[in-house]
């Protein structure tokens, strides 16, 4: 899930009020965060795993854990940094939707050889909270640019997360096509939000 913006602002160096140049770590990490092209990377995170899990059912459980593993550490990556890229007063869903995805990132390379059930648990429980985060962060930001594409793009986490946990996948062919076709939704979804990004951030450079 992609996490939400407070106000576009446009990305690069500039001096703080106090006339300071912006080379804080803070600084660096808040215009990388707020970039339409690192919400793009994201979204690419989320896409690519899901069309390999799609073009390659056959793969086994353990290959799907530890590539789903992945998935969610480099995820949880560009969520933390994102979070930067957000006011001070709204990072903290961002934070904690950044923290979980790295954790059940680790659940899931600490432990490949784990079962069908487990993997699902892990998965729903992180786009379900992830999910309902996002519309929380959605709701709660204030001038936030295309807020329905966001919270669109919540609500899809949040169905899919609900759908993962309900409909408990009895194979690893099944499994694998479900995370496959929720990640591919995901993906386009979140692409949906870095171009809207985009456009927002090109009307106030403008």
């Amino acid at each position: 899930m992609t996490g939400s913006r407070a106000a576009a602002r446009p990305a690069g160096p500039g001096p703080h009020p106090g006339g300071t140049a912006r080379d804080a770590p803070e600084d660096v990490l808040g215009r990388l965060g707020g970039s339409w092209t690192w919400m793009l990377g994201s979204a690419l995170a989320t896409l690519v795993p899901g069309i390999l899990l799609l073009v390659w059912p056959d793969a086994t459980l353990h290959v799907v854990a530890v590539l789903f593993g992945l998935y969610l550490l480099v995820t949880g990556a560009f969520r933390f940094v994102a979070v930067f890229g957000q006011e001070r007063g709204d990072r903290l869903p961002g934070l904690l939707i950044a923290v979980l995805y790295v954790l059940a990132g680790v659940l899931c390379l600490r432990n490949p050889l784990q079962t069908i059930a487990a993997l699902s648990v892990i998965v729903g429980v992180v786009w379900l909270v992830s999910g309902l985060l996002t519309a929380y962060a959605g709701l709660a930001a204030k001038d936030l640019p295309h807020r329905g594409v966001v919270l669109g793009a919540a609500l899809l986490g949040i169905v899919a997360g609900i759908v993962v946990l309900a409909l408990p996948s009895e194979s690893a062919v099944a499994l694998t096509r479900l995370l496959g076709l929720w990640l591919v939704l995901l993906g386009v979804m979140e692409l949906a939000v870095a171009f809207a990004w985009r456009a927002a951030l090109r009307r106030i450079t403008h």
